[in-house]
């Protein structure tokens, strides 16, 4: 099986994280994909990177957007062939 392409970064106590993880659920729903979660006071870095604008998704790596999930907008992504 292979590495989720969605990972979710967090914090402990943080509201907008719980919307952006039920949000992921019905994302994933659709789309039969994973997604994995990351919290920022585990690892400096992300604390530095993303600290100040959470929750962030990372799909496939790189920043899908922060704050709220464009469920939208990730789902088309999701489901576009790549190139």
């Amino acid at each position: 099986m292979r590495e989720p392409r969605l990972t979710l970064i967090t914090r402990p106590g943080c509201h907008l994280c719980e919307d952006a993880r039920v949000a992921l659920d019905r994302v994933v729903a659709v789309t039969g994909d994973r997604w994995t979660e990351k919290d920022v006071t585990d690892d400096i870095e992300l604390e530095r990177e993303y600290g100040d604008r959470l929750p962030v998704v990372l799909l496939d790596g790189k920043e899908h957007g922060y704050w709220r999930v464009e469920e939208e907008r990730l789902l088309r992504d999701l489901t576009t062939p790549q190139l």
